[in-house]
């Protein structure tokens, strides 16, 4: 079987051309995925675009990772609430709340009965909707309360926090009012 001597440099071209075109394609794709952080990333070298992209997945991982360990305290949380709840008979306490800021970091700490853990839920439900981060969420015994406590980051400069305040408390006395018409 004879080969023509150009034909096989021919086909290498033509592999080689298909694999680029592909390449290219892949990495537009993968360009087209990653949110843009600035106007002229556009303009970025195809090192530069895949070193974004790897850096985008990385802190979408860590973020990814970070919300799985949440939901796992959350739902730890709720087990022993679930647990505490059944065969005992709970005792309800007026909730209190209090509301600090120390730079762009707020701490709630709610002071609930032993059934407080709709409220909790609650707050944590207003400070994602307020656009803020939750950095930490724990809660104590203490007698016959429990004492919820949650870290939040807010904007700095924006009013957040004030929102997140006066969300939390018309929420509180909400429900002195339900128990205290």
């Amino acid at each position: 079987m004879e080969r023509k001597p150009g034909s096989s440099r021919a086909d290498r071209k033509t592999t080689e051309r298909n694999r680029r075109n592909r390449m290219k394609a892949l990495l537009s794709k993968l360009h087209s995925l990653v949110p843009p952080q600035c106007p002229r990333e556009s303009t970025l070298s195809m090192p530069d675009q895949l070193g974004k992209a790897a850096n985008y997945i990385k802190n979408l991982q860590v973020k990814v990772q970070k919300m799985r360990e949440q939901k796992e305290r959350l739902l730890e949380i709720e087990k022993i609430n679930t647990t505490m709840n059944n065969g005992l008979t709970i005792g309800f306490k007026s909730p209190e709340i209090g509301i600090r800021k120390s730079g762009s970091i707020l701490e709630v700490v709610l002071v609930t009965g032993l059934d407080g853990q709709f409220m909790f839920n609650e707050t944590v439900r207003v400070i994602h909707e307020e656009g803020a981060d939750v950095m930490n969420a724990n809660f104590s015994y203490v007698g016959d309360a429990m004492l919820h406590t949650v870290h939040a980051k807010v904007g700095d400069g924006d009013s957040t926090d004030e929102r997140i305040s006066q969300r939390l408390q018309e929420m509180v006395n909400d429900m002195l009012m339900e128990l205290h018409p």
